[in-house]
């Protein structure tokens, strides 16, 4: 995870001052863990939930709320303020600060969409299929959200059928027993540097 962390850092910004590193996959597929590690080798790098973007109104048309509360003030260097979702209560809560950090991690369903892409240093899709993605989530929710999960398998079929993340993927990420194997994503550009396609040298496992 170090290893990767430090290939991350290398990068240039993408956005202003900021390396912003997005995390995308199927719902259940172990986005928030993975980011959660990788921000932690990062030194603590800063992690939006895109949860706390969404809605109950607003499954994946926030976009443009994004773009106001984050994007915009984290290109001018400054740190951004997002209000926070409360999925229990069906309300916004009090603004959190998001500094403009070297690193800053994005994750979440729809976090390598077509907007966001053009602030990118890189996207990495948790390569794990929808329907396992979808019963992992199912289960770590248990049957009180069974109703709001039905909803949610169709939304997101109909997000990444409109606007597919994993075609753009510049790594795919694959949890294993121990640790997790990244390798290149179908965006990597064939002969492009160790840094981009961490292709030189065996899948390796962090």
């Amino acid at each position: 995870m170090h290893d990767l962390a430090a290939r991350l850092r290398g990068l240039p910004p993408s956005l202003g001052p900021v390396r912003l590193i997005a995390v995308d996959g199927h719902a259940g597929s172990g986005k928030s863990t993975f980011a959660g590690r990788l921000a932690h080798a990062l030194g603590g790098a800063p992690v939006l939930h895109l949860d706390d973007i969404a809605s109950h109104e607003r499954l994946f048309s926030w976009t443009d709320r994004l773009v106001t509360e984050v994007i915009e003030p984290l290109a001018r260097g400054e740190s951004a303020h997002y209000t926070p979702y409360d999925w229990r209560a069906r309300a916004f809560g009090t603004p959190r600060p998001l500094p403009a950090a070297p690193v800053v991690l994005i994750e979440g369903v729809g976090a390598g969409r077509r907007a966001l892409r053009p602030y990118l240093a890189r996207l990495l899709w948790m390569e794990l299929p929808r329907e396992e993605s979808w019963a992992r989530g199912r289960q770590r929710d248990g049957a009180e959200q069974r109703e709001f999960w039905d909803g949610w398998v169709a939304a997101e079929r109909a997000h990444f059928a409109e606007d597919p993340s994993r075609p753009h993927a510049d790594l795919l990420v694959l949890q294993r027993i121990a640790g997790y194997e990244v390798l290149p994503g179908p965006a990597t550009t064939p002969g492009a540097g160790p840094e981009v396609t961490l292709s030189d040298g065996p899948s390796r496992m962090w």
